[in-house]
């Protein structure tokens, strides 16, 4: 644990910038639902084996990662044919923040700082997330990058998200579980960049996550 107290310098990080999906909120359930949930109700719907249902979507997933239509419940819809939207909402019961996470955002507010929310998820996968988690009243603004018309991986996200939001670059601090988006906020000069190792409860560590700093969650980055 003294070692993640390390990782942040609070007398610098004015602005508290977070991910949503495996750095609040435990991945399981993005996880559960399209490695599992969509496969199966699109082999049920189009009369395939689940096999095959997975071999025929999966080259559709691998297209557009990292892209805003992965992110996008509505291009999902189109492409498969489902209620994407009412899919996640009928399995709602198993969205629940990862352990201390609403600690840290409680620490945070107390302190004074301002609390961002800035996640690639789509709108109405953000409003289902936050009422059922109750986290929403913490955050100062929420954000998604449906908004700015590019996922946080790609710069222009970040241009149009300072240019809507303004913040001092040098004195924020963002928390978040991807490679490609911790690398677009270090490239755009945000002072503080930190990854998270654990982001689903049900899958180990990942002990490959290549990125300093690191932590394992969220409230290890709490000051004790």
């Amino acid at each position: 644990m003294s070692e993640n107290l390390l990782q942040v310098d609070w007398s610098r990080a004015d602005w508290v910038i977070l991910d949503m999906d495996g750095t609040i909120l435990d991945l399981a359930y993005d996880n559960y639902f399209w490695r599992e949930l969509i496969p199966e109700r699109y082999a049920w719907a189009r009369g395939l084996s689940l096999e095959d249902a997975r071999a025929e979507l999966l080259p559709r997933f691998v297209e557009v990662q990292h892209t805003l239509p992965w992110y996008c419940t509505d291009y999902w819809s189109g492409i498969t044919g489902l209620d994407v939207a009412g899919l996640k909402r009928e399995i709602r019961q198993h969205i629940r923040a990862l352990d201390g996470a609403e600690d840290f955002l409680r620490h945070v507010r107390d302190s004074g700082r301002q609390l961002w929310l800035a996640t690639n998820a789509h709108r109405d996968s953000w409003t289902l997330k936050m009422e059922q988690t109750g986290l929403g009243h913490y955050f100062h603004h929420i954000v998604s990058s449906h908004d700015y018309g590019a996922p946080k991986e790609d710069p222009l996200f970040w241009q149009r998200f300072l240019a809507d939001k303004p913040f001092e670059r040098e004195r924020a601090l963002f928390v978040d579980d991807s490679l490609p988006v911790l690398q677009a906020a270090r490239r755009f000069g945000v002072g503080q960049v930190v990854g998270l190792r654990h982001p689903d409860s049900t899958q180990p560590c990942r002990a490959d996550f290549d990125w300093d700093p690191a932590a394992d969650r969220i409230e290890q980055l709490i000051p004790r």
